[in-house]
């Protein structure tokens, strides 16, 4: 898989229009596969200073992707978490997630985590491929992830 070399990834105010256009189609995606759209998991008015939310994009300025980071549990947490990641269909090919994902493992290394934890659903198999492609082994479960059956929680050493 070759990587976009015209991909920028700028962070965004995940309440923008642009954000909500990308979280509510992310949204419907997760409602399809999972049935469970995940928003009750993610609030956009939730900002730190140690984390951000990101959006892909070409030269051309065609949004293609998004995601989040934030700490996980405390906001002193050597911790962080990955969420909302979504690369828009027809996009995986062209790298837009690998590139989004190593972006917010740049940044979380920037913000001092010493690993990232994700949770998705466990009938999400494309995700949780990729994320096993990228290094993402699981960890054990936290917060409303502790007993549910239908989740998975991965992580990575960063």
């Amino acid at each position: 898989m070759a990587a976009r070399h015209d991909l920028v990834i700028l962070a965004v105010d995940a309440a923008s229009v642009e954000a909500q256009l990308l979280l509510d189609e992310l949204s419907a995606a997760l409602l399809r596969i999972n049935g469970d759209s995940g928003r009750s998991s993610f609030d956009v008015e939730a900002a730190t200073p140690r984390g951000g939310f990101y959006l892909a994009r070409d030269a051309a300025g065609e949004l293609l992707g998004c995601a989040a980071l934030r700490p996980l549990g405390e906001p002193d947490s050597a911790i962080g978490e990955l969420k909302r990641m979504y690369a828009r269909p027809g996009q995986g090919g062209l790298g837009v997630g690998a590139a989004l994902l190593a972006h917010v493992e740049a940044q979380a290394r920037r913000h001092g985590y010493q690993a990232l934890h994700l949770s998705t659903r466990v009938a999400n198999t494309r995700a949780v491929a990729f994320y096993a492609k990228h290094g993402y082994a699981p960890v054990i479960a936290w917060g409303k992830y502790v007993s549910a059956a239908q989740s998975t929680c991965l992580g990575k050493t960063l």
